[in-house]
C-alpha cells in the first residue's frame, strides 16, 4: 500500500465517483460547454443556457443523460457524427444564438482586460468552406480509421464527410484514405493536413512510413485520379505531380509542405480588406507574424512591406512571390522569433503603419515593443481573444485608441474565433 492510500487519499489514478444530478444550464463558455448553475460549476456538453439537463456528472464535467427543458435557441445538429466527433462543439445552437455567442467571447474577453468599447456584429462563416484540415489515421491494413479525434479522448472518430469542409476535400476522404494506408506507421497515428490549393490538393503527412516500391506506384495512381498535387511526409516530398500554389492578392505563392493558410478563402478576404483599408495610407508597412504573405502581398500594392516570420519557407516563399510579381513594392523578408526576439520600437521608427497576427499565445513581447513606438496605425489579428486583448490592454497603456474590433468567424461550430482590431496613435 503506498502512503497516499495509508493517509485516506485517491490514488492519481482513481476517477471521482459518478453521481447523476439534474441542473440548470447558466450559460454556455468559451470552449462551448453549458456551465451548470451549481459552485464549484459544472461543464456539460451539447447543451444551451437555461436548459434544464439530467447529467451524470464526474469530477467538474458531466455527460448529459436528458433534456429535461430545452431551450428555443436549441437546433437539431446538422452533422450525423456529432456528439461523437470532437471537432464541433456548438451545432445544436441554432444560428442567431451562435452569432451572439460567438460575438460575447470577444466583448467577454474585452471586458475581462478592462477594455469596454463596441464590437462589430459578426462576420459569419459559411458550412463547406473550409480548405484546410488536419485529419487522423489509426489502425493496420484495411481498417484505418481517417477523421478526427472523439471529444476529450485519443480514439479516431472515422468520418466519410465533414460538413464545414469545402467539397473538394470531402470528395476526397476515399483518397486520403488510402494514401494513409500506403503510408501508415506500424505503430501509433499518421496526421495528415490536407490543403485544397490552385493546382490541386496538399496533403502532409507527419509520423508515418514510407511505402515500398509497389507504395509508390499506387501513390502516384492516387494522386492522378484525385488531383492531389504533393504528399509530402515529415517535410519530405514522397511525389510531387505539380506545385501546389496559393494566391494572395495579385501574387501567386508557392505552398511550402504543410504551410499555415488561413482557414477559409472568404475569412482570409475579409481579414485582409479589414486590414488593407485601415493601412490604407500608410508609406512603409511592418507585417510582424508575416506567414505565407497574407497581408504583405496586398499591402505590396501600395506599399513597401518589411515581412517578418520565424517559417522560413513560408517567409521565403511569400517573398519570392512578391518579386515575381509586377506592380508589386518591394517586400523585405526578415526570418526571426518574434517571441524570444520582437522588432524593437527603433527598428520600427520608419514605420507608420503595422499588422501583427501571432498565433493562439499571442505577441505581448511585440506588443509592448509596439506600444512605444511611434507607429500611426496598427491592426492586430488574432484567433484568441484572450491573448488578443491582453495585448491589446498594452497597447491601450501605451496609448493607442481602439477604432474597431471585429470578429471573424471561419471556424464553423468550434469555440474559436478570429478578430481584427484596429488602432491609432492618440
Amino acid at each position: 500500500m503506498n502512503s497516499n492510500n495509508r493517509r485516506g487519499r485517491r490514488p492519481p489514478s482513481a476517477q471521482p465517483a459518478a453521481r447523476d444530478l439534474t441542473v440548470t444550464i447558466r450559460d454556455v463558455g468559451h470552449r462551448g460547454d453549458g456551465v451548470a448553475d451549481l459552485s464549484p460549476p459544472l461543464f456539460v456538453p451539447r447543451t444551451l443556457a437555461g436548459e434544464t439537463v439530467r447529467v451524470r456528472a464526474s469530477g467538474s464535467h458531466a455527460d448529459p443523460l436528458e433534456i429535461v427543458s430545452a431551450s428555443p435557441d436549441r437546433q437539431t445538429p446538422p452533422c450525423p457524427y456529432f456528439g461523437t466527433c470532437g471537432g464541433c462543439a456548438v451545432q445544436h445552437m441554432a444560428d442567431p444564438a451562435y452569432r451572439a455567442w460567438k460575438r460575447g467571447l470577444v466583448v467577454a474577453a474585452l471586458a475581462d482586460r478592462g477594455i469596454d468599447t463596441p464590437v462589430a456584429p459578426l462576420v459569419a462563416a459559411s458550412p463547406g468552406s473550409r480548405r484546410r484540415a488536419v485529419l487522423t489515421a489509426h489502425g493496420s491494413g484495411r481498417t484505418v480509421r481517417l477523421g478526427y479525434h472523439a471529444r476529450a479522448s485519443h480514439d479516431i472518430v472515422d468520418i466519410e464527410s465533414c460538413l464545414v469542409l469545402t467539397p473538394g476535400l470531402v470528395e476526397r476522404f476515399t483518397a486520403f484514405r488510402d494514401i494513409a494506408r500506403l503510408a501508415h506507421p506500424k505503430k501509433g497515428s499518421l496526421r495528415m493536413t490536407v490543403t485544397e490549393t490552385e493546382t490541386g490538393v496538399d496533403v502532409a503527412l507527419e509520423g508515418g512510413a514510407e511505402p515500398d516500391h509497389a507504395g509508390f506506384g499506387a501513390l502516384a495512381t492516387i494522386m492522378q485520379r484525385n488531383g492531389i498535387a504533393r504528399v509530402t511526409l515529415d517535410g519530405a516530398t514522397l511525389l510531387a505531380l505539380t506545385e501546389p500554389v496559393v494566391r494572395i492578392g495579385r501574387a501567386t505563392v508557392g505552398f511550402p509542405p504543410g504551410g499555415f493558410l488561413q482557414a477559409t478563402a472568404e475569412a482570409e478576404q475579409e481579414l485582409a480588406f479589414r486590414v488593407s483599408s485601415a493601412l490604407a495610407g500608410a508609406k512603409r508597412v511592418a507585417d510582424l507574424f508575416s506567414g505565407a504573405g497574407t497581408f504583405a502581398l496586398r499591402l505590396a500594392e501600395t506599399a513597401p512591406v518589411l515581412a517578418v516570420e520565424s517559417d522560413r519557407a513560408l517567409l521565403d516563399a511569400s517573398v519570392a512571390a512578391a518579386a515575381r510579381t509586377e506592380g508589386l513594392k518591394p517586400v523585405k523578408g526578415i526570418c526571426r522569433d518574434l517571441f524570444t526576439f520582437p522588432v524593437s520600437a527603433k527598428e520600427l521608427a520608419k514605420v507608420d503603419g503595422l499588422v501583427f497576427d501571432p498565433p493562439r499565445a499571442g505577441a505581448a513581447a511585440q506588443a509592448a515593443e509596439i506600444a512605444t513606438s511611434g507607429v500611426k496605425t496598427v491592426v492586430a489579428v488574432s484567433c484568441n481573444p484572450a491573448t488578443l486583448a491582453r495585448d491589446l490592454r498594452l497597447l491601450l497603456d501605451g496609448g493607442y485608441v481602439l477604432d474597431e474590433v471585429v470578429p471573424v468567424d471561419q471556424f464553423l461550430y468550434a469555440p474559436h474565433i478570429e478578430v481584427v482590431a484596429v488602432l491609432h496613435r492618440s
